[in-house]
């Protein structure tokens, strides 16, 4: 049976129509900034896996089929919350304000785009950014939440947390003891599980044998449920309540998103080796990006003149990111050392003195 058909909050169904009434929020303009964001995600995704296949940029984990999830997410949080999310993310940060260059150093292997706080901003002064980095170690960025969400409930900030995860975090004890932890203190903190089915090449079948994950929430005594992943309404209107309660001192929420993972895992891998051709063609029926367009069609508010300007803008907006990632000057090779420890062993010196005169001579000396 297609997950697709169990019992969740949806509001749009894989057609484009309209199957509830949809929240006071979601006016005709809000959901074409939502379709334009994922539609830019996609540029973006498309871009980013070309460059990683040219040799321009280090193993990728693409956002394909994730686009409502993170753009859901990114405009449920309030600027002063805490985003920590997992690996899959670039979407939600975007509607952040991490450019997407920042992205490509990452996975191109440049320490500096794990660095938020120094953000172009139109040219005006960088902004502080208090959300945390790419957290690739499955399940780790939960327990991090949990750290993030108890400082903001001893400083009475009222505002939340939030960390994301796939499916598979939710078999590790990092997750399990997290959302323990978050029920037992009350944290303000809302997780969202993207639930596309595949932990690498594990089904989700595998993963539990409970209907939902969502069911996990209640061993830990905090609210669960579960959405259409690919239904952006649902996943926003789930978060954005979810935050709101957190913010109030209401307990912390455990969302689980269901969608599908169209890409491979990464860039490196093949899922062709444990997923067949017809299951990757039906979930194709279901993707987000196709759902919204029908939608907003149908409203009469978007046309293939509208697709065509925005798809130009978006690769404009993607080029010039790549671009910028692209003519950025190299980073020093001691950053290796500087952005490992917050205060480096001493036992280290001699290695990064080391380093560094090596790359001078390498360079003749002109080492900056």
């Amino acid at each position: 049976m297609n997950v697709q058909t169990l019992p969740m909050l949806r509001f749009i169904d894989h057609s484009g129509a309209s199957i509830e009434k949809l929240p006071a929020w979601a006016d005709l303009q809000t959901l074409i900034t939502f379709y334009k964001d994922m539609v830019l995600t996609r540029t973006y995704d498309n871009k980013a896996v070309a460059l990683q296949r040219t040799g321009k940029l280090g193993t990728y984990p693409s956002h394909l089929g994730a686009e409502a999830f993170g753009i859901g997410i990114g405009h449920a949080l309030h600027p002063r919350d805490v985003f920590v999310p997992y690996y899959r993310d670039m979407p939600a940060m975007w509607v952040r304000g991490i450019p997407m260059e920042k992205n490509l150093q990452y996975w191109g292997g440049d320490e500096r785009g794990s660095d938020f706080n120094v953000m172009p901003t139109d040219g005006g002064q960088p902004e502080h950014c208090n959300d945390l980095p790419f957290c690739v170690p499955i399940a780790t960025q939960c327990t991090h939440a949990v750290g993030v969400a108890s400082a903001l409930k001893i400083d009475n900030h009222h505002h939340a947390a939030l960390v994301t995860c796939g499916d598979g975090a939710t078999s590790k004890a990092d997750f399990l003891e997290s959302i323990n932890c978050a029920g037992a203190w009350n944290l303000p903190l809302v997780f969202v599980i993207n639930n596309n089915q595949w932990a690498i090449s594990v089904p989700r079948a595998l993963q539990s044998s409970a209907e939902f994950l969502s069911d996990k929430a209640k061993g830990a005594g905090i609210r669960g449920i579960t959405v259409d992943g690919n239904d952006v309404v649902a996943v926003h209107d789930s978060v954005r309540i979810a935050l709101d309660r957190a913010r109030k001192g209401k307990g912390p929420t455990l969302i689980e998103a269901v969608s599908y993972r169209l890409s491979d895992h990464t860039t490196a891998d093949d899922a062709t080796r444990y997923r067949s051709k017809a299951e990757l063609q039906e979930a194709w029926d279901f993707e987000p990006v196709k759902r919204l367009k029908a939608f907003l069609v149908a409203q009469g508010v978007w046309s293939d003149f509208h697709e065509e300007q925005w798809l130009k803008e978006c690769k404009h907006m993607v080029e010039k990111a790549v671009d910028n990632y692209i003519n950025l000057p190299p980073q020093a090779p001691e950053t290796a050392f500087d952005y490992l420890y917050e205060q480096a062993p001493v036992e280290l010196n001699s290695q990064r003195d080391e380093l560094i005169n090596k790359a001078m001579r390498m360079q003749g000396g002109k080492h900056g």
